[in-house]
């Protein structure tokens, strides 16, 4: 629709209005005061320079055909009563308006929107009275009697927002500037419908707010609501519960009260709520009529406790609403715009007596309903025109009183200061004959004064109030009377002082009530959120889990594990032997005795180096061997360290070497026996190639090398390093960074030797005990076989536990070690040490004679005595092999291949003697 065509329709409305308001009535009131003749449509008109229009409920709704019902005696006669205040105040104020009288026009909205609108029409009439008169008179030809009204300079009102915008929408066609003390509504914040409406008080978008974090403060996190039908209770529920949203609040049912509710709606309410009893907390946008019908109802359905209510301004902090029904409001929280207790009011208040009634046409009827009494009642003689307020009843200032005297003082302050700028001396100038609504408007907005409170009043540019708000919590007092409480205030912030706050339970104790779908999850448990944000099922986490996130689990990571709280993952101890642990101090122990004794066996070997039984033992591998013996029993140490890249370094160098050492030097000495009885056994003269001890070591030498180049090569290819090794989610070791495979093929080559050894010890079982070394060391690889046999499945069958692992390596080498050095070397030691006697060179002749003379005689009678024959090495050999074949005794064979070694070692020691390779 264009402009032209809203002008046009704004105009025909503007002369219909017009046009009806001048037939209607043809009488009218005078200014003289008093109030309407007309019994059904009471109001007030004060004369004055200045007229200020006023809307109150001064009535509750009436029942179905009835516009009007009980008097209010807080929201509508202390609210009225306080306009007459302020206006009697400002009217004895000589630096407010001097010399210019303020009147009244008071009307009844009987807290019904189409009724105000209706009565609002008085105030547009008023607009239009200044039209000549003798234009009009009576059907019967009389002149009409019709008495001018001033029009208003403003309105002050209305208290309900429905009623405020159903009265701002017809004042803004006439320009006529209202100033509401009580209506919230967030919609009359439009100022492209509701240009001339303004307010002291905040809209409910601050109201709102502060209800949201008063939730919050309780623990609220799952609520119902409750709104009257129009716009202050849809509008602000509308708002709460967009706020509460954004705050993680969830709603478990919005239940609406329609215009004109029955008892039934009321219990049908009550019930709804009470299907969502985990929804405790139920918030209100109602006004004081359907609050006081809500509990009410919760007390006819035996359902007192069972709710927590957290009302809006509409509640307060009003009598009315919980006035014989204090038990189901017990415990209420509610919310008002910050105000002051007036107590100039109070004195103003309490001085009005019965003959206020000439006044204020509402006040007889007030007075009756107060008092319950009739007034000048000779019938009944309950005369109650002596009554006192304040004395005989109980009297409380009605919450909002404040901001109808501001509202009052707002409208004077802007034509004070439109005076100032208009008129040049006191009093009313023609310029404000009559007042400008556009230019009032202007200077309501820039109007900013100190207020009832103590507080500055002033608008925004929405014409809005600042948004500040007392809590209250209607309680049962010690004195055993219920009163509202200051619990806290708003202030862009909530200040709330729990420890004022009380609450009854069953049992009579108090306590902070809860209102929410799902407790809160425990220590490391995630919500699964089932429906509703706020209902939830609470999933542990696993053992290795933390809370990532209120819903979300995540695993830690290897070598972490989740703290206390579930938080966060704590890196876990590094594990690596520790020289105080048993499984350290057990194979330390069996190391170093086995270096002492080794240290020892070496030590005697040198000191007896020279003696027949060292000599006779094969010195060089013998030292070889010792050498061997001693690396295995420090790689117990090398073993049990603390994990680097040098310890890693030497434990895989060391423990193939220290092992081929000695099965090298064993290789060999097996080696040379096998190889001198097989000669011997074939009947060959010649002696074996390589076996002097030069020859010995080289070949030792060799198989050492072999091992030594194999590790060599490995350190290169592999930098040794160390790892962090995770056997299960409990544990870190940190270990060499080395696979389990390049261990076993580290070891593969000594177990080759070892096989090898084993095999010619085996063969060479059967030497006679003249030389019976080779039976010792037949008895070392067996257990050494035996050892390693069960290192491999207890080595690798454990591991998840590296302590058993490595104490089982370090005791596999020392008990290899250990049998090794016992076995070889124990006996050669226990000779020369306590049995000197023996450590003496025997002769050939001597050496024949201890095999029997069965096993002697074949073979040397023909050659000539036994001493020619033993004179020279050779000779002895030969002459044993020669005459091998021919004797066929078994015992004889082995007695003279016998000789024949012993006589071969013996001459080992001699440099002079041996043959040439």
């Amino acid at each position: 629709m264009s402009t032209n065509k809203v002008l046009l329709v704004g105009h025909v409305l503007h002369w219909c209005i017009l046009v009806l308001t001048t037939t209607v009535h043809t009488s009218g009131i005078g200014e003289s005061g008093g109030h309407s003749r007309n019994e059904g449509e009471k109001k007030l008109k004060l004369p004055g320079d200045i007229i200020f229009g006023g809307l109150f409920p001064m009535h509750e709704k009436g029942p179905v055909g009835k516009n009007c019902g009980k008097v209010k005696e807080e929201k509508g006669i202390q609210r009225m009563e306080a306009m007459l205040y302020a206006v009697d105040k400002i009217n004895n104020d000589d630096s407010i308006l001097p010399n210019i009288t303020l009147g009244v026009h008071i009307l009844d909205t009987c807290s019904r929107d189409s009724y105000a609108l209706e009565q609002s029409m008085d105030f547009i009439r008023a607009q239009f009275n200044n039209f000549d008169e003798g234009n009009y008179q009576c059907k019967d030809g009389r002149l009409r009697k019709y008495v001018k009204s001033r029009p208003v300079a403003g309105v002050i009102g209305a208290a309900s927002s429905s009623v405020s915008v159903m009265v701002a929408n017809i004042l803004r066609l006439f320009k006529i500037p209202q100033i509401s003390y009580a209506s919230t509504s967030e919609e009359l914040s439009d100022k492209s419908r509701f240009e001339y409406f303004s307010r002291v008080v905040p809209p409910d978008t601050f109201q709102a707010q502060a209800m949201v974090d008063i939730a919050k403060a309780l623990g609220w996190t799952y609520i119902s609501t409750v709104a009257d039908e129009g716009n202050y209770g849809e509008k602000g529920i509308a708002e709460f519960e967009e706020l509460a949203k954004n705050e993680g609040l969830c709603i478990a049912q919005s239940l609406k009260i329609p215009r004109d509710p029955s008892k039934d709606l009321f219990e049908t309410t009550i019930t709804d709520l009470a299907k969502k009893p985990n929804a405790k907390g139920v918030v209100m946008f109602v006004n004081e009529d359907n609050c006081k019908s809500l509990l009410r109802a919760t007390i006819d359905l035996n359902k007192t406790g069972d709710f927590y209510w957290l009302a809006s301004d509409s509640w307060g902090a009003k009598i009315h609403p919980v006035e014989g029904q204090e038990e189901a409001a017990e415990g209420a929280i509610t919310i008002l715009p910050k105000r002051k207790v007036l107590t100039e009011f109070d004195d103003y208040f309490k001085r009005l007596n019965a003959s206020h009634s000439q006044l204020n046409p509402w006040f007889a009827e007030f007075w009756e309903q107060h008092f319950e009494c009739r007034l000048n009642d000779s019938k009944t003689g309950k005369n109650c025109s002596e009554k006192r307020l304040g004395v005989d009843d109980h009297y409380e200032q009605e919450g909002l009183v404040q901001f109808v005297v501001d509202a009052v003082y707002a409208l004077a302050y802007a034509l004070q200061s439109l005076h100032n700028d208009t008129c040049s001396s006191p009093g009313l100038c023609k310029e404000m004959r009559p007042t400008d609504g556009a230019t009032v408007l202007s200077y309501i907005r820039n109007v900013s004064f100190n207020g009832s409170a103590g507080t500055t009043v002033r608008f925004s540019k929405s014409g809005d109030g600042q948004g500040r708000y007392n809590i209250f919590q209607y309680q049962l007092t010690n004195s055993g009377e219920h009163q509202y409480i200051p619990i806290g205030e708003w202030t862009d912030r909530l200040k709330l002082d729990m420890s004022k706050t009380h609450w009854r339970y069953d049992n009579d104790t108090f306590w902070l009530p809860r209102s929410v779908c799902s407790e809160p999850c425990g220590i490391g448990q995630a919500k699964n959120v089932k429906g509703e944000p706020c209902c939830w099922l609470c999933i542990p986490c696993s053992e290795y889990e933390i809370l990532y996130d209120e819903s979300t689990c995540i695993s830690c990571a290897n070598g972490t594990m989740p703290n206390h709280n579930k938080t966060a993952c704590e890196a876990l101890p590094i594990q690596h032997m520790l020289w105080n642990s048993p499984w350290a101090i057990v194979p330390a122990a069996v190391a170093s005795f086995g270096i002492i004794s080794t240290l020892f066996v070496i030590v005697t070997f040198i000191r007896y180096n020279a003696t027949p039984v060292i000599m006779a033992s094969g010195r060089e591998l013998c030292y070889v061997l010792l050498c061997g013996l001693f690396m295995c029993y420090v790689m117990t140490f090398v073993l049990i360290s603390k994990p680097s890249a040098f310890s890693c370094a030497l434990m895989r160098l060391g423990i193939g070497l220290s092992l081929s050492i000695c099965f090298s030097a064993l290789f060999t000495k097996t080696n040379r026996i096998s190889r001198i009885f097989n000669r011997g056994v074939k009947g060959l003269a010649k002696r074996p190639s390589y076996t002097s001890p030069k020859s010995q070591l080289v070949i030792c030498g060799c198989l050492i090398s072999v091992q030594l180049i194999g590790a060599s090569v490995w350190l290169i290819l592999d930098i040794p390093n160390t790892t962090r090794a995770y056997p299960n989610r409990e544990t870190v070791i940190l270990r060499c960074e080395a696979s389990e495979l390049a261990l076993v093929l580290s070891l593969l080559y000594n177990m080759l030797l070892i096989t090898l050894c084993t095999v010619y010890a085996f063969k060479t079982r059967k030497i006679p005990e003249n030389f019976n070394e080779a039976k010792y060391i037949a008895f070392t690889m067996y257990s050494t076989c035996i050892v390693w046999s069960a290192f491999i499945p207890i080595y690798f069958g454990t591991n998840q536990d590296f302590k058993i692992q490595i104490t089982t390596l370090c005791m596999c080498l020392s008990i290899s070690a250990t049998a090794a050095l016992g076995c070889l070397f124990a006996p050669k030691v226990y000779i020369v040490l306590f049995q000197p006697h023996k450590n003496v060179r025997q002769t050939n002749s001597t050496m024949m004679n201890s095999a029997s003379s069965k096993s002697i005689r074949p073979f040397f009678g023909k050659s000539g005595t036994v001493g020619s024959s033993l004179g020279n090495h050779n000779d002895v050999s030969v002459g044993v092999a020669q005459n091998f074949n021919s004797t066929k005794s078994n015992d004889t064979r082995l007695s003279d291949i016998s000789l024949d070694l012993n006589s071969d070692v013996f001459d080992e020691a001699e440099p002079n003697s041996d043959p040439p390779e």
